[in-house]
Formats: structure tokens, C-alpha cells, sequence
């Protein structure tokens, strides 16, 4: 029997530990910062339940076959502190994280170990700890490899659709032209509807166009319409359907906002290339979020 851990049971991390349950096989433990009693997800075939072993102290954790990190992007320094115990000599580490350093987040902290990024798309949200609504039961992307081909294995017995590509830069890029597009809707906090709204379609596909200038630099194959099928994707959806950087920002949470709009930034100025409309959209969440009058 493979021994699975996941860190981080958020909307992400709770759903794919729900369905690695079901499996006979896998005996999956999940790592929290507080206990919870159990799974319940919504998914679109119907409530799936798990009672997975739940940790709560990183000094408890024990050698995995696999750790799949499903924190938020910017609490890395948290997942690290459970990757001590977990991650043994034959241990993989899956990261599955918005934005497109996955590898580079880890990397250096576990050296000679297996890292297979992950790049998912699994439209969810966490109304409480340990209950989900699964909106679709989504797709999940790894780069070719032995290592990813056993990921794959990991999720067979489960309707999400896992599976390697050859371009996994391409993927990560134009999963991060869909979240960068997400800003908007944390910036007005209203759900994905609101790209109905041509204005505002227009700021997404902007967003969007400047993450295509970028993803190409970076060696990612992007078509010049992908803002365009961006929000065709905003507009086809629930039109109540949340985002996590808006369910972040709605709750008063930390968001991942440099790894969803600051990266373009930031890589975009190693690039020579200007990013203003998501430098703005930055400036303008990070003061409508911040406490009082909104200073430093």
C-alpha cells in the first residue's frame, strides 16, 4: 500500500485527498494546521466522503512514497516545515501550486529529490475546514517523466483527469493567463459573471495579453487569442463560481497574488518587457486589501 500525504486540505488539497481515499491502495494523511473530523466533497456526481489520518504537528510526520503540496503558493516556508519528516530517500514531492515556479520554490530545499509540478485545474471551493464543493472534476497536467507517468497512476481509480504533456511550460503559462485574468475578480469582489461586462472583458484580456508576451520570452507557445478564449472560459462558466484569490481577499486571507500577477511583473522586467496593466492591478489589490487607510 502506497502512503500519500497531502499538505494544505484546502479546496485543492482536500478534493484530490478525498478522491486518493477511495482508493484501497493509497492510505492518505493529510497535514493541517488544525484537526478536522473527515471529508465531505460535492462533486458533480455527488457527495464523496474520506476519513484520512489527520496531523496537526510536523514532529508526528513519517517517510511518504509520495507528498503532494497543495498550500498556497506563498506559504511555501509552511509546507517546508512538514517536508522534514515526510520526505524520506525514496519520497516524491508533487507541487501543486498556482503560478509557474513550482520547482524553484523547493528545489533548493530538497536537494535529490523527485519534483514533479503540477499544473491543476480543478474548479473548487471550501466552504468550511474539511468541507468542498467541487464544481468540475477537472484536469491535473505533469511533465513527462517515469516520476510523473506514477503520479498518474496515483489518481486511476478516480475521475480527474491526470496526464503528462511534453510542454509542460506551455501548460503552466496558460494556466497562469487564467488566473492572472482571475484579478479582476478580486479587485471588484464579484464572482466569474462579471466578464460579462465588456469593460471588463477587456481588462482581462489586456491582463491576459501581457502574460502572453511574457510566457513567450519564456519559451511557452501561447496564440495571440488566448485572452479572447480566457474569458469565453469566465463567460461559459457558473457565473457565481469564485475564484480563490477573490475567496481570499473576500475573507480577509492572504492572497497569491505575485504568483498569479507579480510574476508577470517581475519576469516581465527580465525580459524588457512592460507588464503595466497587471503592475497596476497589483498596486490597486494590495491597497484595497490593506488595513486602515490603506498606507504601507
Amino acid at each position: 500500500m502506497q502512503q500519500i500525504a497531502i499538505v494544505g486540505p484546502g479546496a485543492v488539497g482536500g478534493t484530490v485527498a478525498a478522491w486518493l481515499a477511495q482508493s484501497p491502495d493509497l492510505s492518505v494523511t493529510v497535514c493541517a494546521r488544525a484537526p478536522f473530523d473527515g471529508l465531505s466533497v460535492e462533486t458533480p456526481d455527488g457527495e464523496i466522503t474520506a476519513t484520512p489520518n489527520v496531523l496537526t504537528e510536523p514532529s508526528t510526520a513519517t517517510p511518504q512514497d509520495w507528498v503532494l503540496v497543495c498550500t498556497k503558493a506563498y506559504d511555501a516556508a509552511g509546507a517546508l516545515t512538514w517536508l522534514g519528516g515526510l520526505v524520506g530517500p525514496e519520497t516524491k514531492v508533487a507541487v501543486l501550486q498556482n503560478g509557474v515556479e513550482h520547482v524553484e520554490r523547493f528545489a533548493p530545499h530538497l536537494p535529490g529529490v523527485g519534483i514533479v509540478p503540477a499544473v491543476v485545474d480543478i474548479p473548487a471551493e471550501r466552504a468550511a475546514p474539511g468541507r468542498i464543493r467541487q464544481r468540475r472534476m477537472g484536469t491535473i497536467l505533469v511533465p513527462a517523466g517515469a516520476d510523473s507517468d506514477a503520479f498518474v497512476d496515483l489518481f486511476a481509480h478516480t475521475p480527474i483527469e491526470v496526464s503528462t504533456t511534453d510542454d509542460f511550460k506551455t501548460a503552466a503559462w496558460r494556466k497562469l493567463a487564467l488566473n492572472c485574468a482571475g484579478a479582476v475578480n478580486a479587485l471588484t469582489l464579484k464572482p466569474s459573471g462579471v466578464a460579462h461586462r465588456e469593460a471588463i472583458a477587456d481588462i482581462m484580456q489586456a491582463l491576459v495579453a501581457e502574460c502572453v508576451l511574457v510566457g513567450r520570452a519564456e519559451g511557452a507557445v501561447l496564440p495571440d487569442d488566448l485572452g479572447r478564449a480566457v474569458v469565453d472560459g469566465y463567460r461559459s462558466g457558473p457565473a457565481d463560481g469564485v475564484n480563490s484569490l477573490h475567496a481570499d481577499r473576500a475573507a480577509g486571507r492572504p492572497m497569491e497574488l505575485d504568483a498569479r500577477n507579480g510574476v508577470i511583473v517581475r519576469f516581465g522586467a527580465r525580459h524588457g518587457i512592460a507588464t503595466p496593466m497587471n503592475a497596476m492591478i497589483v498596486a490597486l489589490i494590495e491597497a484595497a486589501a490593506a488595513p486602515g487607510d490603506g498606507r504601507p
